[in-house]
């Protein structure tokens, strides 16, 4: 590696800060160096040096050169200077390692995470009544008006955990997570998430630049004493979690645990994004961490899985100071989502029938985790309590259940995408209930998910022999 002599920051850096603080220089740094325009092997000027060029205090500066050193960023060679480093490459495409393509070889496909669309309210019910009760005018697009339409607002507030001062209609969970972190999280910052996580949350902090700080999970969310060891180091700028049905483990939130969690979080003040996925469907009450921080926490209700994941709804509730940036960039691309989707989401939440509908896949998605943990019983497999539609199954060894499952004509998703912790004490896989209907062999089911538990790597038994 070359290394290049001390160099003045580009003339237009300080145009490129956000804010001088130590986490707008370090976003500024890191966007320079991941485009390329701060070259690995670039010796950096002092520290002095740039504090005074940029009319900051050396300590503004220290900090956001810490940040950076944490990631890899920049490398500390004592007496020779800083210089950039060659950054590893993002770890991306844990959500394309989790959706692989699937075929029609498989018996029964566990391995999607989606609902069983015959439990979905009737969409084409709700479009008939949208266009039985609303006047041709008032379906057309057009640029002003509301973002949100206020019927919907007035029906989500009256079941809202907290009064949010902004709620706001976003295209899904994901969108609403990515849109926040992009708004609100630098290069270099600490985000507690789950471990393990929803694997988009882990791909999307990469491409920020952000470190995720995993925290492990028991039957009811965050274990406190690691919660609270995690932010003895660097402060954590935000907290990534799922109240309830947690992807991919099923964990909810108890009333006792949000208050240990809160006790922690008092001390620190942490951003929350708190990821109700599944809102509709699962059985245990919301247990909001959100609700207790209501000035910086965000609260993200979303209806894929409970209305139909082609609505592409959620809708974000919180503080101005954190929604209203998100809102306003967002109005430099889409603006707004479909309000044509709203009105249909709002016939569905009004409609008798579709509410029965919910209602009813939630018993029959209890049902069906219920019947499955009772069949795996049977060969001694016992899986954690949970909630939602998926499981997470303990197995010795990923590949091996994976392909003795796949022998058997079933296909499961993989735990890696979900492992923050680069060796977890077990490993897993997921199993979604969607798949399950009357017609499943349960019997048949248990015995292979069983047998793969336990299941023994080919190259193991070639070392044995």
């Amino acid at each position: 590696m070359t290394e290049a002599s001390p160099t003045a920051l580009p003339a237009d850096f300080a145009g490129d800060l956000d804010e001088r603080t130590a986490a707008g220089i370090a976003a500024a740094i890191g966007r320079r160096i991941r485009s390329g325009a701060l070259a690995p092997g670039t010796r950096l000027p002092t520290v002095r040096e740039v504090a005074r060029e940029l009319r900051v205090s050396p300590a503004t500066v220290s900090q956001a050169w810490r940040a950076l050193a944490a990631t890899g960023a920049i490398t500390a060679r004592g007496r020779a200077g800083t210089f950039v480093g060659a950054l590893p490459e993002a770890p991306v495409g844990r959500y394309q390692r989790l959706h692989s393509h699937s075929d029609n070889a498989f018996r029964i496909d566990l391995s999607r995470g989606t609902p069983d669309p015959s439990l979905l309210p009737d969409l084409a019910a709700a479009l008939h009544a949208l266009s039985r009760d609303t006047a041709p005018g008032d379906l057309s697009a057009h640029y002003l008006g509301e973002a949100v339409l206020p019927a919907l607002a007035d029906i989500l507030r009256a079941d809202w955990p907290w009064p949010s001062e902004r709620l706001t209609v976003l295209d899904g969970a994901l969108d609403a997570v990515d849109r926040l972190l992009a708004a609100h999280v630098r290069f270099g910052d600490p985000v507690i998430v789950e471990d393990p996580c929803f694997p988009p949350f882990l791909d999307l902090l990469a491409r920020l630049g952000a470190r995720a700080i995993p925290v492990s999970l028991d039957e009811s969310g965050f274990r406190p004493a690691e919660f609270a060891r995690a932010f003895d180091g660097p402060a954590p700028r935000a907290v990534i979690l799922q109240p309830r049905a947690n992807n991919p483990t099923g964990a909810s939130l108890t009333a006792t645990r949000v208050r240990e969690l809160a006790a922690v979080l008092d001390a620190h003040p942490a951003l929350i994004v708190e990821d109700d996925h599944s809102a509709g469907i699962a059985t245990t009450p919301l247990r909001s961490l959100a609700a207790r921080f209501p000035d910086r926490g965000v609260y993200i209700r979303s209806y894929s899985k409970s209305h139909g994941a082609d609505l592409r709804l959620a809708v974000a509730g919180g503080p101005a100071s954190l929604l209203d940036p998100v809102v306003e960039r967002r109005m430099l691309g889409p603006g707004w989502s479909s309000r044509l989707l709203q009105r249909v989401l709002l016939t569905m939440l009004r409609d008798g029938d579709a509410c029965a509908t919910v209602a009813g896949a939630r018993l029959e998605y209890r049902r069906r985790a219920m019947a499955l943990r009772r069949a795996l019983a049977v060969h001694g497999v016992t899986l954690a309590t949970g909630d939602g539609i998926n499981l997470w199954l303990p197995v010795d060894d990923e590949n091996a259940a994976m392909i003795s499952l796949a022998a058997a004509g079933i296909k499961a998703a993989p735990g890696g995408p979900f492992e923050v912790s680069p060796n977890p004490p077990r490993d897993h896989l997921r199993l979604t209930l969607g798949a399950l209907d009357a017609t499943t062999d349960l019997p048949w089911l248990a015995a292979e998910l069983a047998a793969a538990t336990t299941a023994t790597p080919t190259y193991r038994r070639i070392r044995r022999t």
